[in-house]
């Protein structure tokens, strides 16, 4: 990319205010109160188990938010997936991928320490699924899941538009901040893990910014899920 079209991509979109409000309902509305409250238990219920059920929620919640995102975000402005970050990246941001995958391994571990420390424990359903039952078919659905669905949906709802839409018109700095607060919202009912998700979101957001790519976020946050799936299953 261009100087001239960096500058521009950083002070323009081809948003307005109804297509944020539009995927935030979305977001909040749909995704949090129908799937996530209603569906999700039926998944489980269906399924009886947490981790299967957990999956099909998540491919749920990719299909509805990038449905969302093509259909009132890019579509209706002639819009193609590049404005969502989906573009290259240039072979010197690997740097930036990997220094933020150690970065987040061992920040993240020393919050779930410090979370621990105050008596929350930091599992969940899926996590219990898991590690009760560990067997090849388990472990590779949930590293799809949670190292492929997951990241390739969410840096694109929560980077590639939501955080571009704030950061063209508050600046960068609110753009991170607030993006990666409405990321650590949306991970609700999993609340121990929150703390996490905000330093996620930041260090996601930030690779964004520098790199104009959502595919460097996709990298980070899948190897980050990942190696912490495989640290939880055989440590």
């Amino acid at each position: 990319m261009e100087n001239g079209k960096i500058a521009d991509w950083k002070r323009n979109d081809p948003w307005n205010g109804m297509t944020f409000l539009f995927l935030m309902l979305l977001e909040f509305g749909l995704v949090m109160i129908l799937v996530k409250g209603h569906l999700q238990p039926l998944y489980d219920q269906w399924l009886g188990n947490s981790l299967y059920a957990g999956t099909l929620t998540g491919a749920t919640i990719a299909l509805i938010l990038l449905t969302g995102v093509y259909f009132l975000a890019l579509r209706p402005n002639n819009e193609t997936w590049v404005a969502v970050g989906i573009r290259s990246f240039r072979k010197k941001d690997w740097g930036i991928i990997i220094l933020c995958v150690l970065f987040l391994l061992a920040a993240g571990a020393a919050v779930m320490a410090a979370v621990s420390f105050f008596g929350v424990s930091y599992e969940n359903s899926k996590t219990e699924s898991l590690t009760r039952e560990i067997n090849p078919s388990a472990i590779l659905l949930a590293l799809v899941s949670a190292a492929v669905i997951s990241p390739v949906y969410e840096e694109i709802f929560y980077r590639g538009f939501l955080c571009r839409w704030i950061r063209t018109r508050f600046g960068v700095g609110a753009g991170i901040l607030i993006s990666s607060l409405i990321f650590t919202a949306a991970h609700y009912p999993v609340t121990n893990a929150m703390p996490v998700n905000f330093l996620d979101g930041i260090v996601f957001a930030w690779a964004y910014e520098k790199t104009h790519s959502i595919w460097p976020g996709v990298i980070i946050h899948g190897a980050v899920n990942a190696i912490s799936i495989l640290l939880l299953i055989f440590l």
